[in-house]
């Protein structure tokens, strides 16, 4: 993997029939430099993973290290969850991220684990 993060080149690939949902996304999320950097974190983390992924590599291997690569604006629990859920939706590779960010946290069923959610079983 890259040390870089220099992805501009590439194109974040979105699942066929969900450009509009994306945008959507990009459109509501854009208003505040909070909302704005979950956005960018997310396309810049997608980018990232194709890369790996074009290179040979699987989702598994590259997703954990390129999460971390692509957080260059030191981003909160709650940002990481959106853009989990964001690339889930609407990335090409989102249902093999899907299963393995879920995975993590011991789920297999429908929807993603918001990670920012912590529940206190008495």
């Amino acid at each position: 993997m890259s040390n870089t993060i220099d992805n501009n080149h590439v194109e974040f690939m979105i699942k066929a029939g969900m450009e509009a949902a994306f945008q959507t996304a990009v459109d509501v999320n854009s208003d505040t430099p909070y909302d704005n950097a979950a956005i960018e974190y997310a396309i810049r983390w997608g980018k990232l993973m194709q890369l790996e992924i074009q290179g040979g590599k699987t989702l598994e291997e590259i997703a954990e290290p390129t999460s971390h690569q692509a957080d260059v604006d030191g981003i909160t629990v709650a940002m990481f969850g959106f853009a989990v859920a964001l690339l889930c939706q609407v990335w090409i590779h989102g249902e093999e991220l899907k299963v393995w960010h879920n995975a993590k946290y011991n789920y297999n069923g429908e929807g993603v684990v918001n990670p920012a959610v912590i529940r206190i079983a008495a």
